[in-house]
């Protein structure tokens, strides 16, 4: 600052170092108010901008949280399917996919708690599991998103299964040869679980799928992130792959009904 002053002036020195004090702070304002001022607005500005528009991008949940629930039904999981395997499967082979109208129950309207979706879709349950005796099956599978939802289920269906024997069916701090001995052990009537488990499951021959009555589907409860079973990506690929292990053919043969919850 005492350097520019000096050139500034063009007088001797000893003028200069008793005016020194006189224009120094005018220079100083002059010099201090146009370049800090905007140097450091555009910086702030930037910053809110960006800030603005993070705040403005939607978000899929967004979207979703405003749109009113729909109700799932038999054509959602028929069309999933076809989008599915369309890039790798023949017409033909899409065709032998389909499953018919009559395997499907009565879908949830979105009123119905479990148990009383589940009283509505099977009437009879009560005499079905009395007349139930083999291991390594169930009469009813509920198949969910994840660990803690299955256990959500389990508790909502209380009222549903009365004395039945009810089993996990997820992975979630059980090991499979733990569910494998559980079912040789035992006569189960109801499974609720994740698919990846039950795939697994019937895989290493721990679960017999042809005694198989009841095939439910979590279909319509969404998670934190607003999305449904199916709209998960590999809950969907484990769905697909349980369905073509003897699923598929239970249906068509008509000793398995679908119902999506």
């Amino acid at each position: 600052i005492y350097d520019e002053a000096s050139d500034g002036e063009g007088g001797g020195d000893t003028e200069m170092t008793q005016k020194e004090t006189v224009p120094d702070p005018a220079l100083s304002k002059k010099t201090k108010q146009p370049k800090e001022c905007f140097l450091i607005q555009p910086k702030e500005t930037n910053k809110d901008a960006t800030k603005t528009r993070k705040r403005r991008k939607k978000k899929i949940t967004d979207i979703l949280a405003k749109s009113e629930p729909k109700p799932g039904t038999p054509e959602d999981l028929q069309k999933l399917m076809k989008d599915y395997y369309s890039s790798n499967r023949s017409v033909i082979e899409l065709e032998e996919l389909n499953i018919p109208d009559s395997c499907f129950l009565k879908s949830n309207d979105l009123t119905h708690s479990l148990s009383s979706y589940l009283k509505e879709i099977c009437p009879k349950w009560v005499k079905l599991r009395k007349s139930h005796s083999e291991k390594k099956s169930v009469l009813m599978l509920i198949i969910c998103s994840s660990a803690i939802r299955a256990l959500e289920l389990i508790r909502s269906v209380t009222a549903f299964r009365g004395d039945s024997k009810v089993m996990k069916l997820f992975a979630k701090h059980i090991k499979v040869q733990e569910q494998v001995k559980l079912l040789e052990k035992r006569v189960v009537h109801l499974g609720v679980g994740t698919p990846g488990r039950i795939k697994e499951l019937v895989k290493q021959g721990g679960l017999n799928l042809n005694p198989l009555k009841f095939l439910v589907f979590d279909w319509n409860w969404r998670d934190q992130k607003l999305r449904r079973m199916m709209d998960i990506p590999e809950i969907r690929k484990e769905v697909f792959e349980l369905l073509e292990m003897g699923v598929l053919n239970l249906c068509k043969s008509e000793s398995l009904k679908l119902g999506l919850f």
